[in-house]
């Protein structure tokens, strides 16, 4: 911390920039320094206009020093503090130096900044605000006039640059309400045109000063007193428990500057008595502004009215036009009663109308000031215009009936309907005109985006008006396909719910209705008609109805889905065999798509270069024009590849998921040893030298030509016989001294064969049949020679041998020795032959000659390879990726730029306090069951362990020990790159760096360069030459080296500063500076993360105490200097105070996003990763922001993922297969055609100025924004962004993997889709989309839980009503007095048929898996996840979603859920379990299974088993599901001894007492009291409704009482109430027991006893007496017991939202009592099923495979991680 400056010792205006003070990126304060970035011309141009500070009048009460520039006048002026100046100069120069170098054609004067790129910046960063003023009608400060050209324009624009710019890196919390924002830079520009012009103050008559000057002034007297408000209400939400109606939200503050009475109360400087300062607990304060929301599931209503609107009004037009029951709808309509019956719908659209103007009066009301009145007269407007409509239309409607029955229809009659159309063509009128507006979208746009005030007067009664959410319609092309795509789902669903759903009710309905007398069986509240009955069989329908679009949605988006991947090119290239086919033309892919080419000026952009672009596609797709060999005529092209190639193979070698030996079947080899032909990878060629000799021996006779062709048909199988041809020539002239006779022997044999084959005459003069002959010696000579011990007699045998052959028995044509020394062929020295030729002649290299060797070994794969090696390589990761590369580079990309004109970008990773990486002891402790971290992940990876040791030994490690000791390190980072570690994310992400700076080498090098930068790493690969250029590091960074990547060496130092300027990563690690003073060592691994790469930055909050309690709060940015070996703090910004108001991540990210530099942003989460093949493309993807997609270019690019934590077990695989379909497929839909696609997870790049001065990439308000990211996809739709999503390029990602983790992450966004129901941005997206869009913005976002919710509810519809229907004797009636009551059973069948349907959520996944893996593939994964009972986990996450979505919107209480990445392998207890889901899961559960067995003992029909069956069967799996899947997916779950183990534990838990500090986890009275956290906090609504919720219990015991056989068939009401005399004395038993217990059973015992033997006395005489004198028989103990546990349930139930009224009262310790005891009975009902399967023998083995299946067909040792025997090897 040495380096930290206090604030205030030197901070003064006065500091000038010192030469050696630190810098983030680009030293601009000293441009004379040695830096690589600064030979950029534009780097010094950019710094140069700053400087221009020419003749403005300086700043009055400050030195001005001649090294200031124009950012330091305006921080003298305004009183900004230093380092934000620092912050913003080197943000400014770098973003208009990279904005310079991208300009085409370049300017003429490159050392001047060019005036256009400067009015670009200035139009795109100040555009929001020109549009706020324009919106509320002021005049921009902005005094610039877009015609004139002068130069003092270019430093005003500069000014006004800075000052925005200034402003915003200042702003802290403040960033999160841009047009506050707007609001202070409107009134410094004022000021700041002020001094620009000279003006003179009236009041001094001196030159006009700002309002706020001195040393931090614009932060103390601006940014305080509003952050402060923000921090006060903040203060008053309770920690966001309050009602969000309570207190004012960021969006709440924001909005008050929509308004034109912000310049009216605040004025400038800001006025802090103003209202806007009052909290919300005071009185005079100023309310919620734009938006109040409020908890109800109402809001679903009121922001997605027109879809309710289209569904109930279609559900009453087919009842009545099915209640005629003729076969097709248009034969009823023929009807003409029919037809003016449907105008009935009128009255309910009208009814509708008046429901949602009462809603938005009831929940808006408070806003409604005397400030703004207007919004309260529409309110109550619309409510009575409304209410009027509704009136018009019964009356009129009323009247067409009116002495008229129907039978012949009188000219009256005529007339009234003519009148009431006539009422109702005004009454839609408005919808027309919208309609009409909706087939020409530009002209609504045009309306809403124009301030004129016309247009505000026409649209005042039909939305608020609001600066966001304007002009929000696509164009025209998208509008028909997203038309298209509704009008055919919605078709569907009609038809369907038509036909298979409304018609076949209305017989059982009629006939219901029809029932007179029904026998009920016991009191009836209803008599007289059946009506309730008749409502609750249609219920279950009409829920289905209303959700079924869910289904319909899923079903079409997954095919229009797959189309369009089809279209895309997805999954063309699926595995290395397909790779194959296609590796030809790989090289000229990579050319084409990640190589610049060489631009001429006006090409680009034109008809004819796209036209180009498709053919050259085409070309490169099919092969077609054999684009390879161009290759080897293009040599550089071909190293070019081979030097990317090979840098991805190396990588993977150093990532572990190869081996040594599969990076030489991989690798390209550089071109050595004369070779004619490109050097394919072995893999390739593989066998191909084999087929070539075959075809040679068939062939025998046939001409040169004709063998030649055949051999050539097959590209690599040419190329392996050249190479091999041309190596076997090289090696033996290699091995051979060069002086020896023996040497010009063969030289002259091979010039022989050279020969014959140019004249085409070989196959005449050499046998064919003695190349096999040939082919055995030569693999026998290349395996002596690639044996580590060489034995040089064996060399000469063989090539003794070989000569033989070839003089002997290859020549076709006999030669004596004569001629065959005249021929040169045998040595001239008849001496020399007594001798043994080539004794003497043998030389072989050095061993050390490891590129000698590596050919050798090549040439001996190449001789020998017979397998086809289709299973290379190995590891199913690199397979993965490999084919994913490749196949997106023959997808469609723009064009790369080169690096230096590519855009420039960063990625911020928001990092709080997890896992950095792992440490020894975390590596070594073992769990319970004796597994440790290392352990588990060597068994999971195996072969990647395999290849880490091998390449540990080859870095010099000796023993296997050693790992623990020498190579701690390297072991760490391994087992760290295989979880969810910061480490991981860091890794990934700095390939970019490591790709751009590749991409920068080969952009510029010179042909020489790079071939010979090929040569050179052909020498120095792999001979651990690698790291023999590093060694003088320590050795345990060498390993990890940052450059260690080879192609370092290369590298001509330019590079490093061109990437320096396009890419920077910011980690925002929050805490930093308190972990550093802890000394924890999560800060230590983060120096060690900055120290190893060199663009890493990391922002922290520093807090610094300067007096007694206060603290100074700063946002500080370091990074590790290479130079001086330690890290350096850059930037210190001061902040208003804590940083948290609103929720931790965006405030995070908020206050690192000012130290990002470019023109994106990707926002990168924690458990993400990246791989360096995909770094490639990332220049490709940032080039689409200049395309247009539809009317607009996006603001964000939305990428795809890769889950990469599927393979752990079944759960995780599950997840991931569910989150890839997600991911993948739901996006890409979204996309195109929907054009709703938000921003769902992080691997999104953000255009990075566009959401500066829009609020930031997130936002942050207390719980509402609780899923903090979705809400900038909100956000950018409504402020008129656009959204893409693009699959050729994927960032991996983790997810969770255990059920509980699984659960809590599903927990969070459930909730925080129920947070969003409520929100502003949902009611406006709902409200301003146009009704299709609105339709997919509904169906997946919100609507996608309400339906899940819809489910479930239909389930419980369903089983109540047959309750209801059973226990009444309805049941039993109609199917006595009716022969249809079949056809009522089918409908019946059919309701449940459709719960089913559940099923089809599953096929986006199944259609993406065939689209990415083929058909087979996918349906075989399927059956294998329902053998690894799937169902049971999605229905399981189905009740999940439900408990908290539904929770949320009642009650609130939606946190933040910590989920935990870890490895999830130990066995999770009972009473854990039971915590998590016993009110989510089981208690519903065992609700569902009470209804079915009452349902099973009292219903007529479940007499018939089939039937019960075929009625309940789904709800029977539910139940299940519900009850035994948190133990299925439970390691060992079924394990006996762990389940008596935790019975114990769990009664433990229940009884134990514990004090005032005892957690949920140790004693159950305080998991119970958190349990109903949320009724504390929920208002008025929600208590009266969960007490109505929990009314339903009570039902069970009126039902079954009339059943008792001690009722004696009686119905009148007093059974029941005579009933309730058992629950009383049940509870008075209960409270003389343990008044007893507490009284006596500590000292006099024998009492106790006394008490406890009257009661069963006495129970015993009752029940004598009453089987004696009543109808009571003794199974009426039993049932009754059925009817009286619900009755307690639903009381305490009732006592808990009652608990503010009764805790304070003796009853409140029994209800927690009798509570107490309810748990043990669930916990016991639980545990039976589980404890009857542990018990049973055979079930634990196969719970182990269902749940590690995936681990074991790798044929793992799962067994031994989970019973922890560990084997002893390991």
């Amino acid at each position: 911390m040495t380096l930290r400056y206090r604030p205030g010792n030197q901070s003064g205006p006065t500091r000038t920039a010192r030469e050696d003070e630190p810098y983030n990126i680009i030293p601009v304060h000293n441009l004379l320094a040695d830096h690589p970035s600064l030979r950029f011309p534009e780097v010094r141009a950019a710094a140069a206009a700053l400087r221009a500070v020419g003749d403005l009048r300086r700043p009055p009460y400050a030195q001005w020093q001649p090294s200031m520039d124009l950012l330091d006048w305006l921080a003298l002026f305004f009183g900004f503090q230093h380092d934000n100046v620092r912050n913003q100069r080197e943000h400014l120069v770098l973003h208009l130096a990279n904005a310079q170098m991208r300009l085409t054609p370049p300017p003429d004067n490159i050392d001047t900044l060019d005036p256009s790129v400067l009015r670009r910046f200035r139009r795109k960063l100040l555009k929001n605000y020109t549009s706020w003023c324009s919106y509320l009608g002021k005049k921009s400060n902005i005094w610039i006039s877009d015609s004139s050209r002068s130069n003092s324009d270019h430093r005003r624009e500069l000014l006004y640059v800075g000052l925005y710019l200034l402003i915003w890196g200042e702003s802290a919390n403040l960033r999160f309400m841009p047009e506050c924002i707007c609001y202070i830079f409107h009134h410094m520009a004022m000021e700041l045109n002020k001094i620009l012009e000279d003006y003179i103050d009236e009041n001094t008559g001196q030159p006009v000063m700002p309002s706020i000057s001195g040393e931090n002034a614009f932060l103390n007297c601006v940014v305080k007193p509003i952050y402060e408000t923000v921090k006060a209400e903040v203060e008053s939400s309770k920690n966001g428990t309050a009602p969000h109606t309570a207190w004012r939200n960021y969006d709440d503050l924001n909005e008050y500057f929509w308004s034109k009475r912000c310049f009216q109360k605040l004025k400038w400087p800001i006025d802090v008595g103003s209202n806007f300062f009052v909290t919300s607990s005071k009185s005079k304060h100023i309310g919620k502004t734009g938006f109040v929301e409020q908890r109800s599931f109402w809001n679903l209503y009121r922001s997605f009215d027109r879809l309710w609107v289209m569904l109930f009004l279609f559900l009453q037009a087919a009842i009545i036009v099915a209640w005629e029951e003729k076969e097709y709808p248009w034969q009823a309509l023929s009807i003409r009663n029919c037809r003016v019956k449907i105008l009935t719908l009128f009255i309910t659209w009208s009814g509708m109308r008046f429901l949602q103007a009462l809603l938005d009066a009831g929940m808006q009301y408070s806003r409604v000031t005397r400030e703004t009145l207007g919004l309260g007269i529409r309110m109550v407007l619309k409510v009575v215009i409304a209410a009027a409509w509704i009136v018009i239309f019964a009356v009129c409607y009323g009247r067409i009936w009116q002495n008229n029955h129907g039978k012949n229809w009188t000219a009256e009659a005529d007339r009234r309907v003519r009148l009431f159309l006539q009422i109702a063509f005004a009454y839609v009128l408005p919808e027309l005109l919208a309609l009409a507006l909706f087939v020409i979208p530009w002209i609504r746009n045009f309306i809403e985006q124009t301030n004129w005030k016309i247009f505000y007067l026409l649209s005042w009664w039909f939305q608020s008006k609001s600066f966001v959410g304007r002009g929000l319609r696509e164009g025209l092309v998208d509008n028909v396909k997203y038309t298209l795509f509704w009008a055919l789902v919605l078709a569907t669903k009609f038809a369907f719910s038509y036909f298979l759903q409304i018609k076949p009710m209305i017989r059982p309905t009629k006939l219901m209705l029809d029932l007179k007398d029904v026998p009920y069986e016991w009191h009836e509240i209803f008599g007289g008609s059946n009506r309730f009955a008749v409502g609750l069989l249609w219920l279950p329908v009409v829920f289905i109805y209303l959700m079924d679009i869910q289904i319909w949605y899923s079903i079409y988006s997954a095919f229009v889905g797959a189309g369009v991947g089809l279209f895309l090119h997805l999954g063309e290239i699926r595995n290395i065999q397909q790779l194959k086919l296609r590796f030809q033309f790989f090289a000229s892919a990579i050319q084409f798509n990640l190589m610049p080419e060489e631009q001429l000026l006006n090409a680009r952009g034109t008809f004819r270069s796209k036209f180009n672009d498709a053919i050259h596609r085409l070309k490169l797709r099919y092969g077609l024009g054999r684009p390879f060999r161009k290759l080897e005529s293009n040599q550089v092209e071909a190293h070019k590849f081979a030097l990317i190639w090979n840098e991805i193979i190396t990588i993977f070698r150093e990532e572990d998921i190869i081996s040594d030996r599969e990076v030489e079947l991989l690798e390209l080899p550089q071109n050595s040893w004369n070779v004619r032909v490109i050097r394919w990878p072995c893999l390739l060629l593989c066998n191909e030298l084999l087929l070539a000799l075959s075809q040679a021996k068939e062939l025998v006779d046939a001409p040169d030509k004709w063998l030649w062709y055949k051999i050539c048909k097959s590209e690599y199988r040419r190329c392996a016989v050249i190479e091999a041809y041309d190596s076997i020539k090289h090696m033996m002239l290699e091995i051979l001294n060069v002086q020896s006779e023996e040497h010009s022997i063969l030289t002259v044999l091979f010039q022989e064969i050279d020969h014959s084959i140019e004249i085409e005459r070989f196959t005449k003069t050499f046998r064919m049949t003695a190349l096999p002959q040939l082919h055995m010696k030569l693999i026998k000579l290349v395996d002596i020679l690639t044996k580590p011990k060489k034995d040089v007699n064996q060399v000469v045998n063989t090539l003794q041998a070989l000569y033989e052959i070839a003089v002997r028995d290859f020549f076709k044509d006999k030669r004596n020795i004569e001629q065959l020394r005249e021929d040169g062929l045998a040595p001239r020295d008849p001496a020399a032959m007594a001798g043994l030729l080539f004794e003497n002649a043998v030389k072989l290299p050095d061993p050390s000659d490891e590129k000698f060797y590596r050919q050798v070994r090549r040439l001996h794969t190449i001789l020998t390879s017979r397998d086809s090696m289709q299973n290379i390589p190995v590891n199913l990761e690199a397979r993965r990726r490999i084919a994913f590369f490749s196949n997106s580079l023959f997808m469609n990309m723009p064009h790369a730029p080169q690096v230096e004109k590519m855009m420039a970008f960063s990625v911020l990773t928001p990092y709080y306090n997890e896992e950095v990486l792992y440490s020894r002891e975390q590596l070594r402790t073992e769990n319970e069951d004796g597994i440790s971290i290392l352990y588990y992940l060597q068994t999971i990876y195996d072969d990647e362990w395999k290849n880490f040791m091998q390449r540990m030994r080859r870095e010099g490690m000796v023993k296997d020990d050693e790992i623990w000791t020498t190579k701690m390190r390297d072991l760490r980072l391994w087992a760290s790159y295989r979880g969810q570690t910061l480490s991981r994310t860091v890794r990934g992400m700095m390939y970019y760096y490591r790709a751009l700076k590749m991409l920068a080498f080969l952009d510029s090098a010179s042909e020489m360069d790079i071939r010979e930068g090929a040569r050179e790493l052909g020498s120095m690969r792999r001979d651990g030459g690698l790291d023999s250029f590093n060694s003088e590091r320590s050795p345990s960074s060498r390993s990890l080296g940052r450059a260690n990547s080879s192609l370092g060496l290369l590298f001509k130092g330019h590079e490093q500063g061109t990437c320096m300027m396009k890419y920077t990563y910011v980690v925002a690690c929050q805490i930093y500076g308190a972990q550093k003073a802890k000394k924890d060592p999560h800060a230590e691994e983060i120096l060690y993360l900055m120290k190893q790469h060199e663009a890493l930055r990391v922002a922290y909050v520093d807090e610094v105490s300067t007096g007694r309690d206060e603290k100074e709060y700063y946002s500080v940015l370091v990074k590790y200097d290479q130079q001086l070996q330690k890290e350096v703090e850059i930037y210190r910004v001061k902040l208003p105070g804590p940083l948290k108001l609103g929720e931790g991540k965006p405030e995070n990210q908020n206050h690192a996003l000012i130290f990002t530099r470019g023109d994106a942003v990707q926002t990168i989460d924690m458990n993400q990763d990246n791989y360096f093949e995909e770094a490639l493309k990332m220049r490709n993807l940032l080039e689409e922001y200049k395309q247009y997609y539809g009317i607009r270019k996006p603001t964000i690019l939305g990428v795809r993922e890769h889950i990469f934590t599927g393979s752990v077990s079944s759960l995780a695989w599950f997840m991931s297969a569910q989150e890839t379909s997600f991911v993948t497929l739901g996006q890409r839909v979204l996309a195109n055609p929907l054009k709703i696609r938000m921003h769902y997870g992080h691997p999104d790049v953000f255009d990075r100025f566009w959401f500066l001065s829009r609020g930031g990439i997130s936002k942050a308000s207390r719980v509402i924004n609780i899923s903090e990211d979705i809400f900038a996809g909100f956000n950018c739709t409504l402020r008129g962004g656009n959204v893409t999503h693009h699959e050729y390029i994927q960032v991996g990602k983790g997810r969770d993997v255990g059920l509980n983790q699984i659960s809590m992450f599903e927990a969070k966004v459930a909730s925080g889709n129920g947070e969003q129901v409520l929100s502003r941005d949902v009611y406006r997206l709902g409200h301003r989309l146009d009704f299709f869009r609105m339709l997919s913005f509904f169906y997946t976002t919100v609507g996608f839980f309400f339906n899940t919710m819809m489910v479930i509810l239909t389930v419980y519809a369903f089983l109540w009503g047959r309750l209801y229907l059973a226990l009444s004797g309805v049941e039993n009636a109609a199917l006595s007095s009716s022969s249809d009551n079949n056809r009522a059973l089918g409908a019946i069948l059919n309701q449940q048929f459709i719960i089913q349907l559940g099923l089809f959520t599953a096929l986006p996944m199944i259609v993406e898996n065939s689209l990415e893996h083929g058909f087979l593939q996918a349906i075989w994964d399927f059956i294998t996840m329902q053998l690894q009972l799937s169902s049971v986990f999605y229905t399981f996450s189905m009740g999940t979603r439900t408990h908290y979505f539904g929770r949320t919107v009642l009650h609130g209480g939606a946190k933040y859920r910590a989920t935990g990445r870890g490895f999830v392998v130990q066995h999770k207890s009972f009473a854990e379990n039971y915590r998590l889901y016993a009110r989510s899961h089981f208690v519903k559960a065992i609700e569902l299974g009470l209804i079915l067995t009452v349902y099973a003992s009292h219903s007529p029909v479940a007499k018939d088993t089939f039937v019960y069956i075929a009625l309940t069967i789904s709800s029977w799996f539910l139940v299940l599901s519900w009850i035994m899947a948190p133990f299925v997916f439970n390691p060992s779950g079924f394990d006996w001894l762990k389940t008596v183990y935790d019975f114990d534990e769990f009664m433990n838990w229940i009884w134990y007492h514990g004090g005032v500090f005892a957690k949920a986890e140790q004693s159950w009275e305080r998991w119970w009291y958190e349990e109903q956290d949320h009724l504390r906090t929920t208002g008025l609504w929600g208590k009266l409704l969960e007490i109505i919720l929990d009314l339903r219990f009570f039902f069970f015991q009126y039902g079954i009482v009339y059943q008792l056989g001690i009722a004696n068939g009686s119905t009148s009401i007093a059974v029941y109430l005579l009933s309730w005399i058992y629950i009383f004395v049940a509870f008075g038993i209960y409270l003389v027991i343990s008044y007893a217990r507490d009284k006596y059973a500590a000292k006099e015992h024998i009492y106790f006893r006394m008490v406890q033997f009257l009661v069963i006395i006495l129970g015993i005489l009752v029940i004598i007496a009453l089987l004696e004198f009543t109808a009571f028989n003794f199974v009426d103990i039993f049932t009754s017991l059925l009817a009286f546990i619900p009755t307690g349930w639903g009381l305490i139930s009732i006592a808990q939202v009652l608990r503010p009224f009764l805790q304070s009262t003796r009853l409140w310790e029994s209800v927690v009592s009798v509570a107490r005891l309810y748990d043990i009975m669930f916990g016991v009902l639980v545990m039976v099923p589980l404890a009857f399967l542990s018990w049973m023998p055979g079930f634990q083995s196969m719970q182990t495979r269902i749940l590690f299946n995936e681990a074991f067909s790798r044929g793992l040792r799962i067994f031994q991680i989970v019973t922890g025997k560990k084997s002893s090897d390991s």
